[in-house]
């Protein structure tokens, strides 16, 4: 049943490939819900453009030079008020007249948000995966002393999440024998390994059924998406690793799927398209149009699924070793991934050297207990140095 008063949102990367779509989705719905904040990093032009449109109460950027930019473009044509900086991220999830934040910044900058929507009770809806895997433990303390509602938005996450009985305490008491993660295997998975270290940026970025970023596309490439969706679903769904089973399959039709002990395999199937997920979580118990077009299964025709690679795909296996070891493994693989992309995509590293860097990172970083926030950020500066270092010697 829909409330009388509308849901009140902040979007946490307006600009990038989840917040249109999340955009999108809510100018569906406009008596269901209304923007409170949006936020972007650098492409402010896009931002002025959203806030002229939407009006919402706040808009952020990482950096005061920013805000000066985009005020000017605003030029007082709306009330829109701009800040800038991590407070003014924090500000705008954690705000008293918040209910929903869609947390879709891209990599480490958006933990800190994502947690102060999460200590303030918020309803979070979870895009930004490195958010758990840098600081899992932490985050979900956070999240059982805060009372706030975490619904994942990866399609992955967000088709186990319904293929799974809610409220799921266990995995073991709900009878769920594993998880079933699903990969379309990227652009790359049937390319010839000899070629793989002559692979630009370019086509690594041309994913053949998603439309995302560059960085989260060149994590797909590589399988890295996969992986840290892997230390993602431990955390979110209280699994143990050997609970979950990476499943190659190139429609991305099957987002994801969860085997039960009788027997039974249930599956979320879907055109690949982040507004269905996206609109679950908004509207979560209820269902709202996504404006997706539904399934055609006779003409999809088929559906295949296959194991991965991990020879092809190194980075599955060092995601599966960082979440083994645990502690600040998943923060270090995270930090050291995101340099090595970082590198690959300015030229600087070649593609079959993303993984190179970051075991080389892994193998030399300390062994730390994330016991806060502090200790997470510590250990991830220390990872990207060291990375810079790494990457530099390649």
């Amino acid at each position: 049943m829909q409330s009388q008063s509308p849901q009140v949102v902040t979007v946490l990367g307006s600009t990038g490939s989840i917040g249109v779509s999340t955009l999108d989705v809510l100018a569906r719905h406009p008596q269901r819900y209304s923007i409170y904040a949006l936020t972007a990093r650098d492409r402010v032009a896009e931002l002025a453009q959203q806030c002229r449109k939407l009006n919402p109460r706040y808009a952020v950027v990482t950096r005061e030079d920013r805000a000066e930019e985009l005020r000017s473009l605003l030029g007082g044509e709306v009330s829109t008020e701009v800040l800038w900086g991590a407070d003014g991220l924090s500000h705008v999830a954690s705000a008293d007249e918040v209910d929903t934040v869609m947390a879709a910044i891209v990599g480490a900058a958006g933990l800190r948000p994502t947690l102060a929507a999460v200590e303030a009770g918020k309803k979070v809806l979870l895009a930004n995966k490195e958010a758990l895997v840098m600081a899992g433990p932490v985050f979900l303390r956070a999240l059982r002393a805060g009372g706030s509602q975490l619904l994942p938005v990866d399609s992955e996450h967000n088709a186990i999440f319904q293929c799974l009985p809610y409220p799921c305490e266990s995995l073991e008491e709900a009878g769920v024998d594993k998880i079933l993660l699903t990969g379309s295997g990227g652009p790359f998975r049937t390319r010839e390994a000899k070629d793989l270290h002559r692979v630009t940026p370019e086509e690594a970025c041309a994913h053949p059924n998603w439309s995302m970023g560059r960085k989260i596309s060149v994590d797909s490439a590589t399988m890295m998406n996969k992986g840290l969706e892997f230390i993602e679903a431990c955390y979110l769904f209280n699994a143990h690793p050997e609970q979950i089973e990476v499943v190659v399959h190139p429609q991305s039709i099957v987002h994801s799927m969860v085997q039960y002990r009788d027997g039974s395999l249930l599956a979320q199937m879907g055109n690949p398209d982040m507004r269905t997920p996206i609109a679950h979580a908004l509207a979560f118990p209820a269902r709202i149009d996504a404006g997706v077009s539904a399934l055609d299964l006779i003409g999809q025709g088929r559906l295949d699924f296959e194991a991965p690679n991990y020879q092809r795909f190194p980075c599955l296996r060092l995601a599966r070793e960082a979440m083994d070891a645990g502690g600040g493994a998943p923060t270090v693989l995270n930090a050291a991934n995101e340099v090595a992309v970082e590198a690959f995509l300015q030229g600087r590293l070649a593609f079959t050297s993303i993984a190179a860097a970051i075991e080389k990172v892994m193998n030399s970083a300390p062994a730390v207990e994330l016991t806060g926030l502090d200790v997470v950020e510590a250990i991830d500066l220390n990872a990207r140095e060291l990375a810079q270092q790494v990457v530099g010697a390649l």
